[in-house]
């Protein structure tokens, strides 16, 4: 790490020189104590980084916890969820580093009193944190596979509304058609029926010139029959 690293809920030794930090760890300690920093710093690595050209390094602190310092973990905790505006509900990046973090520190506080327990704690932290990165990973995979989706629904959508109003033209063009059609009969009938009415009147008025004609004849043979019998 390039940087000095940000506050942290779990609690850390001064930073030391990465070169003091070698030779203090090689002091003669008793092994119960050894044992005790070789586990908290299996379960929280300590934090190395440059600065000004020189290695820093900080431990995490094997100073046991006292009750007061439970309280004090719980306060800091929810004032750094306050500080940084933490989310109270759904996913949010902040609330979840913060409370892995005091986890630690709670992992940190019982692995001094307790390392075995601190070990059952580390497996119940790692198998957590294994479950989370599953289900960010399912979140993951089911999000994209809805965004493919509702591409897919999307380019379905564009080519549905496409082919409807090749159809919305085609019914348009038809009814044009039949329209067209239906003013085309209408006109036939009534030309059908000025033409019926026109030959009727003709029929009507030849029938009349005949019924005429033929009463002239009869007057006409009439009046020849009478002047031969005289």
């Amino acid at each position: 790490m390039d940087t000095k690293p940000g506050d942290s809920l779990v609690s850390y030794e001064n930073p030391v020189l990465l070169s003091e930090a070698h030779k203090r760890r090689n002091t003669k300690k008793s092994a119960a104590k050894q044992a005790t920093e070789d586990t908290l710093n299996t379960i929280v690595p300590p934090r190395v980084w440059m600065e000004e050209g020189v290695e820093w390094v900080q431990y995490v602190s094997s100073t046991p916890a006292t009750k007061m310092d439970v309280i004090d973990l719980q306060e800091a905790l929810d004032a750094k969820l306050q500080q940084r505006n933490a989310r109270e509900m759904g996913i949010c990046p902040v609330r979840e580093e913060l409370y892995a973090q005091a986890f630690d520190e709670v992992i940190r506080q019982t692995t001094v009193a307790c390392a075995e327990r601190g070990l059952l704690l580390l497996r119940v932290r790692d198998e957590l944190r294994l479950n989370t990165s599953s289900y960010k990973k399912l979140y993951e995979s089911s999000v994209a596979f809805g965004m493919r989706k509702a591409l897919q629904a999307e380019h379905r959508k564009a080519k549905m509304e496409s082919e409807i109003s090749t159809l919305e033209a085609e019914c348009a063009a038809l009814q044009r058609v039949v329209e067209q059609h239906t003013e085309t009969c209408a006109n036939i009938e009534q030309e059908e029926v000025a033409r019926r009415k026109h030959d009727f009147t003709e029929h009507q008025q030849h029938v009349q010139r005949l019924k005429k004609a033929n009463e002239k004849l009869t007057s006409s043979l009439q009046n020849l029959l009478g002047t031969n019998k005289k």
